[in-house]
């Protein structure tokens, strides 16, 4: 239990800003829906006569923007964007910043073996990663709320943020598998990036190119769009998909860091 205090304490004021920054991009994201909220229409057929490619950067899609929870839905795109960096870069530091800041001896000194540290610190990372999910759904529901004009938005939130926290604790244990099978620590959070950025950028390309749209299982952002989630609910595969690759970085990110060698 020190461990996990010891790890909370460590990421507080990091988390406190990631929250303050995910309020901010929400906040001022629907502040702009009030700006043309009274030519919510005209601004949808704007929209159909941008080029596809623009379309794909707003991430627009099929949402109707004239809306509160349609312009929630394209806002979320840059949402799930922000909360799946953090996840990813916690996952990566939580585990590498002991050899990095050559602390790991505060680890060892305790009778504690390898498998329940990284347990401990997993919990700690996860309970961050809630944190910043709770934060995030509390204040949609609260901001939309205020310009939903009496649309309910409660389930449309929902389902988005049920897809966010998957995604976030995908991208956490990517971090920490990242991390715990590395030889050099202090990179982990940087490949831990590359690798989010490499399939954010391919969700964008298949959304430009629907001769590629067979590779949307290889990339996490195409699993929970806000414009399939808000009409459809989740995609059972993307879930069933997301859940077998969780298990499998989470048991890796056990068996490696169990087998490594520590730079004491």
């Amino acid at each position: 239990m020190n461990i996990f205090i010891r790890e909370m304490k460590a990421h507080r004021k990091s988390l406190i800003i990631w929250c303050i920054g995910m309020i901010a991009l929400i906040g001022s994201g629907m502040g702009k829906f009030a700006g043309f909220s009274s030519s919510g229409q005209s601004m949808n057929e704007l929209m159909a006569q941008m080029p596809k490619s623009l379309q794909a950067f707003l991430g627009v899609g099929t949402l109707d923007i004239s809306t509160a929870s349609g312009y929630y839905g394209v806002l979320f795109l840059y949402i799930v964007l922000l909360s799946t960096i953090h996840a990813a870069m916690i996952g990566a530091t939580i585990i590498s910043k002991e050899e990095r800041d050559k602390t790991v001896e505060f680890l060892f000194v305790k009778p504690l073996p390898r498998k329940k540290i990284i347990g401990i610190k997993l919990l700690a990372a996860l309970t961050q990663v809630g944190i910043l999910s709770i934060i995030t759904w509390t204040f949609s529901l609260l901001i939309v709320g205020r310009y939903s004009d009496g649309e309910s938005i409660t389930s449309d939130v929902g389902m988005t943020m049920v897809g966010m926290l998957i995604l976030q604790i995908l991208f956490l244990v990517i971090g920490t598998a990242i991390a715990a099978s590395t030889k050099k620590p202090g990179k982990a959070a940087t490949l831990a990036t590359v690798v989010l950025l490499v399939t954010f950028i391919l969700s964008f390309a298949i959304d430009l190119n629907e001769k590629i749209e067979a590779l949307k299982y290889l990339t996490p952002f195409k699993y929970f769009e806000a414009k399939t989630v808000m009409d459809g609910g989740l995609e059972l595969i993307f879930v069933g998909i997301s859940l077998a690759l969780i298990g499998v970085l989470a048991v890796s990110t056990f068996m490696f860091y169990n087998k490594r060698d520590l730079n004491i």
